[in-house]
């Protein structure tokens, strides 16, 4: 099969995708919508993944860029011959697939797209309908995502879900551990953006810091709402008791999420987030937000906790329970991992994809 996968930008998530293709006999291109700023994954695009030159994919993206993106892409279409285009996210890389009046198109969400963009303004409304209506295959990562799609027009019977998963191998429990360590490290690998919460950990940490001096925070990554989150620490005086790490590259991740006794996440939206998974992976007890998304991997008290989305207080006195109960860590931890063998598991659940290409390029074919 020869197939164009098309999407916003570099990332770690386009990466697992690549290098699966890249062990399979299809033959594949790589279209990148843009060149951002703020690239994450700095390991190579697996190079015999055919990377294609054409007008786009070289700054940041602009909405004035679609028609010539658009016609662009048409030509990399004539060239190519594909028999199928991978696109997504829907509001750019699939409505730009849209646009050229190519079949068969499978759509898939990257969770930000249907929980988010879609409700910024009337225009990306439209153009999710749009998408939606000219897709012939449609998949996303959970239940929560999928639906919405449906509910803004998708054929519920041309819909495949699945959890695009983690590498279990890479991602797993450290054999080794420290007795009674000094401190109790709460870890949140979030992006310092509105939709991810990280300030309503911040101020839960506030709380809980004073309370318990034998609790830390390990903060990773940037974003902008930094200069917020740091005011909140600050005046709170608990900057001391907070590590701020930066971008993480993916092949030290791990070590990471091994330092940690507690991995939270305050998303206020999501679908089957990859570093929930990541954290169960390694065994990592963890404290979620009660989103949909959360709710289809976390059950309260079995595999990890949850807390009401966007109270502070209610997580500070979450936190302040479980490490109340530090035993109760290492069961939790275990049943995460268990959770990610059965769910989780990258290199089974690659195999939905291939499914849903055959699916789509069976539409086409009729």
């Amino acid at each position: 099969m020869r197939l164009i996968y098309f999407s916003f930008d570099y990332c770690s998530h386009d990466h697992r995708f690549l290098s699966a293709l890249s062990e399979t006999d299809h033959e594949v291109y790589y279209v990148r919508l843009q060149s951002g700023p703020r690239q994450t994954e700095d390991r190579p695009v697996p190079s015999n993944i055919q990377q294609v030159r054409w007008a786009g994919g070289r700054s940041e993206f602009h909405w004035r860029d679609v028609p010539r993106d658009v016609f662009s892409l048409k030509r990399v279409i004539q060239r190519v011959q594909p028999d199928l285009i991978h696109a997504g996210p829907i509001q750019t890389c699939a409505f730009i697939s849209a646009m050229t009046g190519f079949h068969p198109i499978l759509t898939i969400s990257w969770g930000f797209d249907l929980m988010q963009d879609v409700h910024k303004n009337r225009w990306m409304e439209w153009i999710t309908r749009f998408v939606l209506h000219h897709t012939d295959y449609f998949t996303s990562d959970a239940r929560v995502t999928r639906d919405k799609a449906v509910a803004y027009g998708m054929n519920p019977e041309r819909t495949v879900v699945f959890p695009w998963g983690v590498d279990l191998a890479q991602f797993s429990p450290t054999e080794t551990g420290v007795t009674n360590p000094p401190s109790i490290v709460l870890l949140c690998n979030r992006s310092w953006e509105p939709l991810y919460g990280v300030d309503v950990l911040a101020k839960a940490f506030v709380t809980v810091a004073r309370k318990r001096p034998d609790l830390s925070l390990l903060l990773l990554g940037s974003g902008s709402q930094g200069t917020t989150i740091r005011h909140i620490l600050e005046r709170g005086g608990v900057m001391d008791r907070v590590t701020f790490s930066g971008q993480i590259s993916q092949t030290i991740l791990t070590r990471y999420y091994h330092m940690a006794d507690l991995y939270i996440s305050p998303a206020h939206v999501d679908g089957s987030s990859v570093s929930l998974m990541e954290a169960l992976a390694c065994g990592l007890p963890c404290l979620v937000s009660d989103i949909p998304g959360n709710k289809e991997w976390i059950s309260e008290g079995e595999n990890g906790w949850l807390f009401p989305d966007g109270d502070a207080p209610a997580l500070a006195e979450k936190i302040i329970q479980i490490v109340q109960q530090p035993r109760q860590l290492k069961t939790i931890g275990q049943k995460a991992r268990d959770t990610a063998e059965q769910r989780a598991d990258w290199k089974k659940n690659f195999g939905q994809l291939m499914h849903a290409y055959e699916l789509t390029v069976n539409i086409g074919r009729k």
